[in-house]
């Protein structure tokens, strides 16, 4: 095994220009979530890169998103002892907001060239790299999945990903590359609600008495969420958005309020959900002639650190550290990826493997072009010397 891991490392050792010219054209192609057509040509890219001996491909289509892609190798076996590689060929840039590759110096910059194009193709060539050196035969099953619409919460990559890699033994997502290669362990949950108050209309001169007002009770809810923020337990509520009435003479009948949930662990999530619908039947109580009606709740369960994640994490490190990256964990991340997916399914799962850089979700997003054929080394090598029961 160790051989196949070093035959496999060396095989990468010059591969950095054909790692760049696979990254190039992918990040030209504009994939924004809401842009299937363009999503559609990324995966017909994607299909071709990851044409490699002993890996086969599914498409599940979509009817809203681009088509999301499965590859697998040793297809015939369970998912039981797999590794899954986990990634998504969206990005969160509209068509003409922010376009095209560019080389700059060491640094290679354009729209999803971190997130997570260049990760797409760091597993890519990784698998390359084995199927020449000895054949994915000879290694732990993979299951690689590729969807389409994580960066608004993937709510069909979900099922997807689910349908995929349940009963695998690791998940490895290759998200953004943090400074010094931290490895992510830990992602807050996240949620979104939308609570609805409902009251009367009525005449703010004439007919005061005879209103309900919906702000008002929208306002004591407000106050109520907001005080459901827990730093210490790194739980917060954010009432982003708020709007309602007609005029200023016109007691409101109705009055939306928007919510953003982060949390740092299933229980957290499961009871802020409930203390949101108290919050709102408090306020309506308080408010003569209201009611509320809410929507929304948990979208994403968080990704937690366990002791098999944490040995995963170790694991991956030592093959890291054998090629010049970093190791260590990295903090909290405040945001959500499809991590939190695989986590929820009781498998153990490590993020941010992808391409050293910075500004994901920015115009100054970027690459670390040094760190490329690294990152492939490292899982190549993690897939060669993984036991597989």
């Amino acid at each position: 095994m160790g051989s196949h891991a070093d035959a496999a490392t060396a095989w990468l050792q010059d591969k950095q220009r054909a790692m760049e010219d696979s990254i190039a054209p992918l990040v030209d192609q504009n994939s924004y979530t809401e842009n299937p057509e363009g999503g559609r040509k990324v995966g017909a890219m994607l299909r071709s890169l990851f044409a490699i001996e002993g890996l086969d491909v599914q498409e599940r289509t979509s009817e809203r998103y681009a088509d999301h892609l499965v590859f697998r190798s040793r297809a015939q076996l369970p998912n039981k002892g797999a590794v899954a590689l986990v990634g998504h060929l969206d990005t969160v840039f509209p068509p003409g907001s922010f376009e095209g590759y560019r080389r700059e110096g060491d640094l290679a910059r354009g729209p999803g060239v971190l997130d997570m194009k260049g990760g797409l193709v760091v597993v890519a060539y990784a698998l390359k790299a084995l199927a020449a050196t000895g054949g994915l035969e000879s290694v732990v099953p993979v299951r690689v999945v590729v969807v389409s619409d994580e960066e608004i919460g993937s709510p069909e990559g979900q099922g997807v990903i689910g349908a995929a890699i349940s009963g695998s033994a690791a998940a490895l997502v290759f998200e953004a590359g943090r400074k010094a290669d931290a490895i992510i362990t830990r992602r807050k949950g996240t949620g979104g609600m939308t609570a609805v108050a409902h009251g009367k209309a009525a005449h703010a001169g004439n007919a005061h008495k005879e209103g309900a007002n919906a702000i008002w009770a929208a306002a004591r809810f407000i106050d109520a969420v907001q005080r459901l923020t827990d730093y210490d337990r790194g739980v917060t509520v954010n009432v982003g958005r708020i709007a309602g009435g007609t005029s200023k003479n016109t007691v409101p009948d109705r009055a939306e309020t928007q919510l953003d949930l982060r949390f740092c662990t299933r229980a957290d999530g499961e009871a802020l959900v409930k203390h949101v619908h108290a919050a709102a039947d408090e306020a309506a109580g308080g408010v003569a002639g209201t009611r509320f009606e809410i929507h929304g709740g948990v979208a994403r369960m968080p990704l937690e650190r366990t002791d098999a994640s944490a040995a995963l994490m170790s694991e991956y490190a030592a093959c890291a550290r054998a090629h010049g990256l970093g190791g260590d964990e990295a903090p909290l991340i405040g945001g959500g990826s499809d991590a939190s997916t695989s986590s929820a399914l009781g498998i153990a799962s490590i993020d941010g493997l992808g391409p050293r850089g910075s500004g994901f979700h920015t115009k100054d997003e970027l690459i670390e072009v040094a760190s490329l054929v690294p990152k492939a080394q490292a899982l190549a090598r993690f897939l060669a010397l993984r036991a597989f029961a």
